[in-house]
């Protein structure tokens, strides 16, 4: 499977994830929760927020601000089939090939995709992620998804 290349969408080496992912690299899920919107700048955290995905059984980690741009009570239980399903098809398929290709190859990646929010209309968001390894295996994905 070979990278992605367009703008909108590629993976890229984790060599290079304080480039793509700094914030990602600094802040976890339950940090940014506890951060008051007004602390990240005009962005907000309805407009932004931190996911991971466990490689074991496919569970979500969703900040506060991932749940918001879905539209989606806080405290809904969401698994990653139900994430799934919100994507438009063109977004869902470049999203499963470049986490397919990050978990595999060991790289990061970045998407602009779009979703159908709870409320039915269309939303558009930076999807950020790379692979989180223990004992040269990856584990888990995490990073950013950010209102575009």
């Amino acid at each position: 499977m070979s990278p992605v290349r367009d703008p909108s969408y590629g993976s890229w080496p984790l060599l290079e994830r304080e480039r793509h992912f700094d914030l990602g690299t600094l802040l976890s899920c339950a940090v940014t929760d506890a951060v008051h919107p007004a602390a990240v700048g005009q962005l907000g955290l309805s407009h932004a927020g931190c996911w991971e995905c466990d490689l074991d059984d496919n569970s979500l980690l969703w900040s506060g601000g991932v749940y918001d741009l879905f539209g989606l009570p806080r405290d809904a239980i969401v698994s990653r089939s139900e994430a799934v399903g919100f994507y438009a098809e063109h977004s869902r398929a470049i999203m499963e090939r470049l986490r397919s290709h990050a978990i595999h190859y060991g790289q990061g990646f970045t998407l602009d995709a779009e979703i159908r929010a709870v409320a039915g209309k269309p939303r558009w968001f930076r999807l950020i992620g790379m692979p989180v390894y223990e004992e040269c295996r990856a584990v888990r994905l995490h990073g950013l998804k950010l209102a575009i």
